[in-house]
C-alpha cells in the first residue's frame, strides 16, 4: 500500500498514533515551498493513504527503522 519512501517518511515523523502522524506531516508539508515538488507530492500521497485507513490498519504498519540493515 505505502511505497519504501512513504514509509521512511512516515518513520521519521511517527509520533506513535495515525491521527499524530498526520498532523506532524502537515505541519511539515506546510514548510516546504513549490521548489520542493517531490517531497510536497510524497507527503500528498502519504497523508491520503493514511487518511482513508482504519485504525487498525494503521496499527499493523511497521514504523519502526531497521537499523540492521545498514551497510557498514
Amino acid at each position: 500500500m505505502f511505497s519504501n519512501d512513504e514509509i521512511n517518511l512516515m518513520c521519521i515523523y511517527n509520533t506513535g498514533t495515525r491521527d499524530g502522524l498526520i498532523a506532524q506531516l502537515m505541519q511539515m508539508r506546510g514548510y516546504l515551498g513549490a521548489e520542493e515538488a517531490e517531497l510536497l507530492s510524497l507527503t500528498d500521497s502519504a497523508l491520503g493513504k493514511l487518511r482513508h485507513m482504519s485504525g487498525g490498519e494503521y496499527a499493523t504498519l511497521d514504523l519502526f527503522p531497521d537499523f540492521d540493515d545498514e551497510v557498514k
